[in-house]
């Protein structure tokens, strides 16, 4: 077997392993963030500065997970186009 195509067979392995596990984690974090906005909804005794704390949080990690994603995915296609050379 070809040592570029072995190679090629790793990454696809590495990255369809971590599309999978990232996809599996953003699963985790919308049902938390879906039980985060039941909890803000039931919990009347609960600040407006408390809950604007908690919403600024979860559009954090939003963005920090897109941010992530992106440059996971742009890292990945430079691979990619190394091995279609």
């Amino acid at each position: 077997m070809d040592q570029k195509q072995l190679f090629k067979q790793m990454f696809d392995f590495n990255k369809a392993t971590f599309d999978n596990t990232f996809n599996a984690m953003v699963m985790l974090q919308e049902q938390t963030e879906r039980m985060a906005s039941t909890m803000l909804d039931q919990a009347t005794w609960l600040p407006a500065e408390g809950r604007k704390v908690i919403t600024d949080w979860i559009n954090a990690y939003k963005n920090g997970r897109e941010t992530f994603k992106k440059m996971i995915d742009e890292s990945f296609q430079k691979v990619d186009d190394y091995f279609k050379k």
